[in-house]
């Protein structure tokens, strides 16, 4: 919260400097930012607008970002990745989730219980992008922040507890890492973009999801399913997020307006938007009480027989990552002595 807080009094005195000293200067280029959310959903109003104002704010209106929540650009969530580098937008925010295999490396943080905190684990995924993926799988773009979000949840028609709970039951996965988790426990996986899930819910294409609390704020999962189930003390999953830039567009801005997005990208907005979603976390768990909905809470034990059966899924994507020549055991280690490096 510190950091929100901070970022908007920065922001606060930033926009009435400029406002005093340079109102009324052109503009010198517009950048349009592309999501797939809704603009008053939580990323949407409390990470990606406070990094446009304050990006508007400290070049002194010379940068001018547009917003086009919702897709509104057009497409589908899946061509995020493809519309930034190809230039229909200029920033996107997307997860590499949405195109299975065009992200493998991204995947290692999203193996069954690998992260910790959003805050941390979002600091590590950008050092580890950094590192790995600036000249593979994010050419194209300018990377400008890169996080995870909050511990997924299972929100359900039926009490899920036990892994047997699962068997036949439709569930939507964000991810192919995630869907093949669950498959192995005996769910259906069906995967889907997000904002397709509270009509898949509510036709009953299927019968649970598995979503953090921040997400289910915008899509109104509280009022569609009636039970929750939690992992205490452990993280079942985490999806990965990029936030990038055109390259090009990046490339073609004068030095000092590079500054200015440099200032606000980063490990630093990394951390502050994983904190975001920590926070909406919050909001969305009140909301599922506040309903009355079952919150179920698993035993430390019943938590162990979750990681056991996940066991497998680390041991198949580390072989699957040999298989494309990629050296499977050393991305997980880097991933976990990443992780373990910014855990509190």
């Amino acid at each position: 919260m510190t950091l929100f807080k901070t970022a908007l009094r920065g922001l606060a005195a930033t926009a009435i400097l400029a406002g005093t000293t340079v109102a009324g200067l052109a503009q010198d280029v517009t950048l349009k930012m592309h999501y797939f959310l809704p603009e008053q959903a939580i990323v949407p109003k409390m990470a990606l607008k406070v990094w446009s104002d304050k990006v508007e704010a400290e070049s002194n209106g010379r940068i001018k970002i547009q917003h086009f929540p919702s897709m509104q650009l057009g497409g589908t969530p899946p061509q995020l990745a493809e519309q930034v580098v190809d230039g229909v937008a200029d920033i996107v925010w997307t997860l590499p989730g949405y195109t299975p295999g065009r992200f493998p490396s991204s995947e290692v943080f999203e193996l069954p219980f690998i992260a910790s905190d959003p805050e941390a684990t979002s600091q590590a995924f950008y050092e580890y992008a950094e590192e790995n993926m600036l000249e593979t799988e994010l050419a194209g773009m300018h990377l400008l922040a890169a996080w995870v979000h909050g511990p997924g949840v299972i929100h359900s028609k039926e009490p899920i507890q036990t892994i047997e709970d699962l068997n036949g039951v439709k569930l939507r996965a964000p991810t192919r890492v995630t869907n093949e988790y669950f498959g192995e426990l005996g769910a259906t996986p069906i995967g889907m973009p997000v904002p397709a899930v509270p009509e898949a819910l509510s036709k009953g294409v299927i019968d649970a999801t598995v979503l953090p609390w921040e997400v289910t704020t915008s899509l109104k999962i509280a009022e569609l399913v009636n039970n929750h189930t939690e992992f205490p003390d452990a993280t079942l999953y985490v999806a990965t997020m990029i936030f990038a830039m055109n390259e090009a567009k990046y490339e073609s801005l004068p030095d000092d307006l590079k500054k200015v997005i440099d200032d606000n990208s980063g490990l630093a907005f990394s951390a502050f938007a994983g904190n975001v979603m920590a926070q909406g976390d919050e909001i969305g768990r009140k909301m599922a009480v506040d309903h009355g909905n079952n919150i179920i809470q698993l035993s430390p034990e019943q938590v162990e027989a979750w990681k056991a059966a996940g066991a497998p899924v680390e041991e198949n994507w580390i072989a699957e990552m040999d298989g494309k020549g990629m050296d499977g055991a050393a991305m997980v280690q880097q991933a976990r002595d990443l992780i373990a490096k910014y855990t509190k």
